[in-house]
């Protein structure tokens, strides 16, 4: 009897932990639909936000036009040459040749961000060659936006984020 209690409480578990992981998956995915984004939910790594965001603490991010973007929100954009998307807020909106140029700087930071040029890999970028200094913009355009940030849970991703850490894949 007391067998069969500890198979059906095994079976229970994996079937709970299967479970858990189908709807954490529907969640995910329905997260994405309806914000119109790849990643909803992103973990912050630094400090650079900071005191708005601090690391560990999980963004729900929405998928928008470049035209809804404002002064004073904080976006999501793609940068060459680093890992992970970079979340930070809206200074300044500038136009170059009826495109729009975002400054954008990290509430934490002395300066704004620069985006490198790296036509290769960004072939968007040769419209924005004249506005050039040297090897950088310096302002990002608005194809580099992929996301605004809309909602933060404090804190909820820091256990994840220190694994990772731990474990050397961030």
């Amino acid at each position: 009897m007391a067998e069969r209690n500890l198979l059906g409480g095994w079976k229970a578990d994996a079937a709970f932990l299967l479970i858990s992981l189908v709807v954490v998956f529907m969640v995910h995915s329905g997260l994405k639909v309806a914000l119109h984004t790849d990643s909803p939910l992103v973990i912050v790594i630094s400090g650079s936000m900071e005191p708005t965001f601090y690391r560990g603490d999980v963004v729900l991010l929405k998928g928008v036009p470049s035209s809804e973007i404002k002064v004073g929100d904080v976006v999501v954009y793609r940068r060459p040459y680093t890992k992970y998307p970079i979340i930070h807020r809206v200074r300044k909106i500038l136009e170059y040749n009826g495109k729009r140029c975002f400054v954008i700087q990290g509430d934490n930071n002395w300066v704004h961000d620069f985006y490198p040029l790296d036509i290769n890999e960004f072939p968007y970028l040769k419209s924005y060659l004249p506005l050039a200094e040297g090897d950088v913009l310096p302002c990002i355009p608005e194809e580099a936006i992929e996301s605004k940030a809309l909602l933060v849970f404090p804190k909820i991703g820091y256990l994840p984020l220190i694994v990772r850490e731990k474990l050397g894949l961030g």
